[in-house]
């Protein structure tokens, strides 16, 4: 993974001072909230409705065991002894008092670790697939792209301030495990006929109150035009992007009202004007950030079976364990699902936990999801029934990797002061619904995804099924959603109808998915079955 350099060590430490400086102004009372609101929310720390939230940047997803001990330290210190995984897969504190913010940065800082640009209208965290590196899928790891971006885009001057906040995805597989068409920007390295490296831009994704599936601008941008293309990129969204309308601020509006091949033939014509300014970096700077990516040394010899003898390991295997690229190894999930459980939370003991496993059968290396998981990237299959032991013993082995359970929900009501209604209750309920094993592996691959408002930070748009929080005469509400998909099949879920009450909804699925059984041929998932037979009988069950 790539570590700092004397650069972003620097930058990083010079914002820990300013930022003391500014909070002890606020608590001095030289700052109103108005005035303090915009330069806490360039550190990460949001007013939420009970106490400050602090949102921590995790590049691409990837963090060492050491970076992951010291958020279990700041979860016991500084919070009430949990962290929250975010679908941006960063990390959030939900507790945190203001005058602990500067030293809480400040810790962070001795591990390599911010909340720089994880809010504001500017660049935000670049996301990237979990299994980057280790997917026995990819061309190569997409993270020295990621880590190329992170530092062409943190502090850069002309998008410090754009319309609205800017989300990248990066990734290197057809395979889309990181919902990559739903971002402002979604790129996928690819290789072109001669059997060069380069990338396949796409642009004008997102939810929201909006919800789009971003358009192919650029089939195939060499390495060597990648920064300029990108930067080409933001600058006509920065240049056109709406200031006036806040709901209408999103690079997606702007590509829907230009259309993308006139947003792409723009972006054309401004790269010719970057291009020549000579921004890009040269390969030898892009070969030294990828040596911090290298493989690790993995064993050559490494026994590449399993023993099954146990059959709930087995059933783990099947469902959280996932083929690597190096024979005798493979990739483990680690839910953060338990059944009845919140959903993307872990306590510090478990974070521990996660931590001390990656650092022994991990080659040191987790990753976090941006479905609120945890991945150990590295591990030889010789040590999966220990760590399984382990991760069983901390209450981490559920067994339900993109089964119905799995679901991804935001905080919700319980603590956003933007929501309409909570998600994280009705997750418990649903998974509680849905608790029998056998049952949750009948249904099969099910994404279920809760938002306890418009902004969709929980991807409701992207769920087979979906969930949407409305504030309904005073009364919590909640859409039902259907068919959505942030995977390479992406599609947007359509509305069933009108909206239930939080009991009502869980009968509601549970009616979904018994119409699912019912009519699936052999191998259909249920988004699969949706999208063959419609909505029609779909909202006649739901709804008799």
């Amino acid at each position: 993974m790539y570590k700092y350099d004397e650069y972003d060590a620097g930058i990083v430490a010079a914002r820990v001072e300013e930022f003391r400086d500014q909070v002890q102004r606020r608590l001095a009372g030289h700052m109103t909230e108005d005035q303090f609101k915009p330069l806490r929310l360039m550190n990460g720390l949001y007013l939420q409705l009970h106490a400050y939230m602090l949102r921590v940047a995790v590049p691409y997803g990837t963090l060492n065991s050491r970076q992951m001990h010291l958020l279990a330290h700041i979860a016991r210190k500084y919070d009430r002894g949990y962290g929250h995984f975010t679908t941006r897969q960063n990390l959030q504190y939900n507790w945190i008092k203001l005058e602990d913010a500067p030293d809480i940065l400040a810790e962070l800082a001795t591990v390599e670790m911010h909340a720089i640009q994880t809010s504001g209208n500017c660049i935000r965290n670049i996301s990237s697939d979990q299994f980057a590196g280790a997917a026995a899928d990819e061309i190569t790891d997409p993270r020295p792209w990621a880590e190329l971006l992170r530092q062409w885009s943190t502090f850069h001057p002309e998008f410090s301030y754009l319309p609205r906040k800017f989300k990248i995805a990066v990734i290197a597989s057809d395979t889309d495990r990181a919902a990559m068409r739903l971002h402002d920007i979604g790129i996928q390295i690819v290789r072109n006929d001669a059997g060069e490296l380069g990338a396949r831009i796409y642009a004008g994704g997102g939810m929201g109150r909006t919800p789009m599936i971003a358009s192919l601008i650029k089939e195939f941008v060499p390495f060597a035009d990648f920064v300029s293309y990108l930067e080409a990129c933001l600058r006509v969204y920065n240049r056109h992007g709406r200031r006036d309308n806040i709901y209408k601020a999103r690079i997606k509006i702007l590509i829907h009202a230009l259309g993308a091949e006139e947003y792409a033939r723009q972006v054309e014509e401004e790269f010719q004007a970057v291009k020549a300014l000579g921004i890009d970096p040269p390969q030898a700077e892009f070969d030294r950030i990828a040596a911090h990516f290298a493989p690790p040394a993995f064993e050559a010899d490494a026994p590449d079976t399993v023993d099954r003898s146990d059959p709930d390991f087995a059933v783990w295997l099947d469902q959280n364990v996932h083929a690597h690229q190096a024979p005798g190894y493979a990739v483990v999930t680690i839910s953060l699902k338990p059944i009845g459980g919140i959903p993307g939370d872990a306590s510090a003991d478990q974070i521990d936990v996660m931590a001390d496993l990656a650092e022994r059968y991990s080659f040191d290396e987790l990753r976090v999801t941006h479905a609120q998981n945890i991945v150990l990237p590295h591990v030889r299959k010789a040590d999966l029934y220990t760590v399984w032991q382990a991760l069983r013993e901390a209450g981490l082995a559920e067994a339900n990797l993109d089964l119905i359970s799995d679901i991804i929900a935001c905080p919700g009501l319980d603590y956003c002061s933007l929501a309409n209604a909570r998600s994280i209750p009705l997750a418990q309920k649903i998974s509680e619904r849905f608790a029998e094993p056998a049952r949750q592996r009948d249904l099969g691959e099910l994404k279920l995804k809760i938002s306890g408002c418009i902004n969709a930070c929980g991807h409701h748009h992207a769920g087979h099924i979906g969930i949407l929080g409305v504030d309904r005469k005073g009364t919590e509400n909640y859409q039902l959603l259907l068919g959505g998909s942030g995977a390479e099949d992406v599609s947007l879920a359509d509305i069933t109808g009108p909206g239930f009450s939080e009991d009502g909804v869980v009968d509601a699925i549970e009616r979904a998915t018994d119409l699912y059984v019912r009519e699936r041929t052999p191998g259909e998932r249920f988004v699969d079955t949706y999208r063959r037979i419609g909505m029609a009988p779909f909202k006649e069950a739901i709804y008799g």
